[in-house]
């Protein structure tokens, strides 16, 4: 982030709430979302706490983010981004248990991988249905849920947003190449702990994994970034949000794409 922009009101906002979300991940303990409500004003004050928050864990020499999560509860809604700490996604078989959470909500999804490079010129010409050129890998990815605030996925949108979109930790299975397939009918189960098996049939939200990378794409390439090969997208639940518990192992099947599991 500019210099000019910290110095900006919307910025000395943005540095308040990436502070309490620092806090929180230091101390453990979540944050009060609702002395923060009225802080961020729209999607680009959210964007610009989650840039600070990564550049002070990271540091400001970290490069390119190389894990993202992106999607949206409909073809019509708007999608949201959020980067995602690289120590924090983990290969399958992965276990969890020694990892701090304030919550446990399961997502299991898609994940996408870059076959090249996308400057900001093709970001903005690519569709959904030319999307797949782009594409040379998928897996099954789970996604742990969690949130640096007290009130969880019931804090303020655009605070959700500057907290990773509730991001916790991801688990990605083995990447398979990637072909079209019919999305429509795709089956997915996924068992958490003794609970029964969940099965799922064609009910990603936006219909098909590919519809998120035009303005994925296009959100990493705003400031002219090019998006490395190899950079990976995981692309929405196809399961809604499910309920965990420490002890639970979570396992998580695409018919024709493979599996991923979590031990929590």
């Amino acid at each position: 982030m500019s210099a000019s922009m910290v110095e900006s009101a919307e910025g000395k906002e943005a540095m308040v709430v990436a502070d309490a979300l620092l806090r929180a991940r230091r101390d453990g303990r979540p944050a009060d979302a609702s002395a923060l409500a009225a802080t961020l004003y729209d999607a680009a004050g959210a964007y610009a706490v989650q840039e600070l928050v990564a550049r002070a864990l990271q540091g400001p020499e970290t490069g390119f983010p190389r894990f993202w999560k992106s999607g949206g509860p409909s073809r019509d809604a708007v999608l949201t981004h959020a980067a995602l700490p690289a120590e924090g996604v983990l290969p399958s078989p992965a276990d969890a248990r020694a990892w701090h959470c304030n919550m446990r909500l399961i997502e299991v999804e898609i994940a996408l991988r870059l076959g090249r490079e996308v400057t900001a010129a093709e970001a903005g010409r690519v569709t959904p249905a030319t999307a797949a050129s782009l594409v040379d890998a998928m897996a099954v990815s789970i996604e742990l849920v969690d949130s640096r605030w007290q009130q969880g996925v019931h804090a303020p949108p655009l605070l959700k947003l500057a907290d990773l979109q509730s991001h916790g930790a991801l688990v990605l299975g083995d990447w398979q190449p990637f072909s079209p397939r019919d999305w429509a009918h795709q089956e997915c189960t996924v068992r958490i702990g003794a609970g029964q098996l969940e099965r799922r049939r064609g009910t990603h939200a936006l219909g098909d994994p590919l519809w998120v990378l035009p303005e994925w794409l296009r959100h990493l390439t705003r400031k002219g970034a090019v998006v490395p090969e190899g950079t990976v997208v995981t692309t929405g639940t196809w399961c809604g949000v499910l309920p965990a518990a420490s002890g639970d192992l979570v396992v998580a099947c695409f018919e024709g794409v493979g599996q991923a599991s979590l031990q929590l």
